[in-house]
């Protein structure tokens, strides 16, 4: 499968909340609960400094990320982001996609670094997606996370610096 990034499109907005709204609802990666329709989800995905989709070669939305800065002022030049993949194409190298396109994406508009806050411990596939894209894990935040069932999970904060080329 051939998996292209790009800025996302209006027309692409529907398969994105689709995708979105399947990450939200599962309550175990997100920190949102609410799911977006039309009107907030193209409000909340133009809000971001850059959201971007992964396609394949006929155009289908795989996943998307959104990126945006971690903090105000002094700390605005660390970016964060999020990424939501498709069920149905899990386990095929789009999120490896969407993360690389993030980085490129987050040195171009001049973030030094990119600072994951709250990824689940259990999320083992992002974890080890990170790590091997050179992510350095901060520590734990024992039980950061409430999942969808009221429990608590701990929280592995990320980070990797951008360089550039």
């Amino acid at each position: 499968m051939n998996i292209m990034t790009r800025p996302y499109k209006e027309s692409d907005l529907a398969e994105m909340i689709e995708i979105w709204n399947e990450v939200v609802e599962a309550g175990n990666a997100f920190p949102q609960e609410d799911r977006l329709d039309l009107d907030s989800g193209a409000e909340f995905f133009s809000a971001q400094s850059e959201t971007a989709v992964a396609v394949d070669e006929n155009e289908n939305i795989l996943g998307l990320y959104i990126l945006h800065p971690n903090n105000i002022g002094r700390c605005g030049h660390i970016a964060n982001a999020s990424f939501a993949v498709n069920s149905d194409f899990r386990g095929r190298h789009v999120g490896e996609k969407l993360v690389r396109s993030c980085i490129d994406s987050a040195g171009r508009l001049g973030f030094k670094a990119l600072q994951f806050n709250a990824v689940v411990e259990s999320n083992i596939s992002a974890r080890r997606l990170y790590e091997h894209l050179g992510f350095i894990q901060l520590g734990v935040i024992k039980n950061g996370f409430r999942m969808k069932d009221g429990s608590f999970e701990n929280i592995c904060p990320y980070y990797i610096e951008i360089t550039k080329d």
